[in-house]
């Protein structure tokens, strides 16, 4: 059974920098593409970023230059940094893999709340 943790999320301040995490299990990570995503209230989910087995990453328009996503596949893991961030960044992020477009492998994990406020 695959399963995502995600943590790290926190109360940041406008033009602030948070990180967060999401370590994978059950399944071979390495294989994988990985996205992040995020949900605020009262919206549907969206695709923040994503990264392929090779690295290459794809990020939405709405956090192109702001938010980098790596991965350390002997760790199972996913990161993403978040920089500049602003009030419309607050949501809550989880990561998933990607099987293609509005498709991912696993059940989402119980994400992690970030809240960008001053």
């Amino acid at each position: 059974q695959v399963q995502f943790v995600e943590s790290g999320g926190g109360l940041v301040q406008p033009g602030g920098s948070l990180s967060v995490s999401c370590v994978a299990s059950g399944t071979i990570f390495s294989f994988y593409t990985m996205g992040w995503y995020r949900q605020a209230p009262g919206k549907q989910r969206e695709s923040v970023a994503t990264i392929t087995p090779g690295a290459s990453t794809n990020y939405a328009d709405s956090v192109k230059g702001r938010f980098t996503i790596s991965r350390d596949n002997a760790k199972n893991t996913v990161y993403l940094q978040m920089n500049s961030l602003k009030p419309e960044d607050t949501a809550v992020y989880y990561c998933n893999a990607v099987m293609g477009p509005g498709s991912v492998l696993g059940s989402w994990g119980q994400g992690t709340q970030v809240t960008v406020s001053s």
